[in-house]
């Protein structure tokens, strides 16, 4: 614990994401907040997503599996059992958790592609049965009541309040991907990354150490996904298990530098300027998708270390303050 509180990469790093998450409210900007909060909010998933893709080596395009989940099941019990929004948050982040064991039990037994296109098969699995579960209203989804806003001082207030608990929860997910990093686990998870059946010759107990960072990767979009579309006030099921959402999430980790902790959080706050550019230039707002492919493919080829391994191979003295 004494190592990790004396790195510098790591206060640094606090430093710059709450004075990131202060800029909005400082300014009381709502244009701002709103765009933070999606940057922060990918920063967040990335994060979550680097544990098993990043530190273990699983490629995982179903991570958005956990968000929709999420998110159905805290607007699901605001909205039919008027519970509050740090309750749903909680319920939504340990049904994501839950989800994430049971599956790991099955789909980790897998490897390379074929573990690739399983968590495919699970978001459009997930997709086609919430479309078809009455309780989470079938096609059309849920949605939340006006009157729900009004415990949070009214929508404006409960807006300026999804900001801020999103900026903790990226704060949170920050210093517990760092952690893990440093720990024996995540020594454990690296190690199976390069060689996993060597894993398995040196004690490493493989099965749990996958499962467990799976389960851990799974807990904050579902929490995640209770804030976005409490935000939004309602959760149908195409946005909820957007494929493309995890295809653009995977596309930020390569881009920053997967296995790092710095590279999620560099890499998604460049992929969200670039989409946004991008989205609201007329000739290219359709084309983001392609772009991102293009990029990840330009990656591979010219940078598979990403953009913080780049800068750490060419600049060694910065190591200790880009981790």
């Amino acid at each position: 614990m004494k190592r990790i509180t004396k790195s510098p990469f790591l206060w640094i790093g606090l430093v710059i994401l709450a004075a990131f998450a202060a800029w909005p409210v400082a300014a009381n900007d709502p244009t701002l907040r709103e765009d933070l909060f999606l940057i922060l909010m990918f920063v967040t998933m990335a994060l979550s997503l680097n544990v098993i893709l990043g530190f273990t080596g699983y490629v995982n395009f179903g991570h958005i599996v956990f968000f929709g989940l999420g998110g159905y099941m805290g607007i699901y019990v605001m909205s039919k059992l008027h519970w509050g929004i740090f309750p749903a948050m909680l319920i939504g982040g340990i049904s994501a958790s839950l989800l994430a064991f049971l599956l790991g039990l099955v789909i980790l037994r897998l490897r390379g592609a074929y573990f690739a296109l399983a968590t495919i098969g699970i978001n459009e699995m997930m997709l086609a049965f919430v479309a078809n579960f009455q309780p989470f209203g079938s096609g059309i989804g849920l949605s939340l009541d006006f009157n729900v806003y009004k415990a949070y001082g009214g929508p404006g207030k409960a807006l300026w309040m999804s900001f801020i608990l999103l900026a903790a929860i990226t704060l949170i997910a920050f210093v517990a991907t760092f952690a893990i990093e440093k720990s024996k686990f995540g020594l454990g998870l690296m190690v199976i990354r390069e060689d996993e059946d060597a894993a398995m010759v040196m004690g490493i107990p493989t099965p749990m150490f996958k499962n467990l960072a799976y389960t851990v990767s799974a807990f904050l979009p579902g929490i995640i996904g209770v804030l976005y579309f409490f935000k939004n006030g309602n959760i149908e099921p195409a946005e909820a298990f957007n494929l493309e959402m995890s295809i653009e999430v995977l596309v930020m980790i390569m881009l920053g530098g997967f296995g790092t902790v710095s590279g999620p959080i560099i890499g998604a706050a460049l992929y969200e300027e670039i989409r946004s550019s991008l989205i609201v230039n007329p000739l290219l707002q359709s084309m983001h998708l392609v772009i991102a492919g293009l990029l990840l493919l330009a990656i591979i080829l010219f940078v598979p270390v990403g953009v913080v391994g780049w800068i750490r191979q060419r600049i060694p003295s910065v190591r200790r303050y880009l981790e």
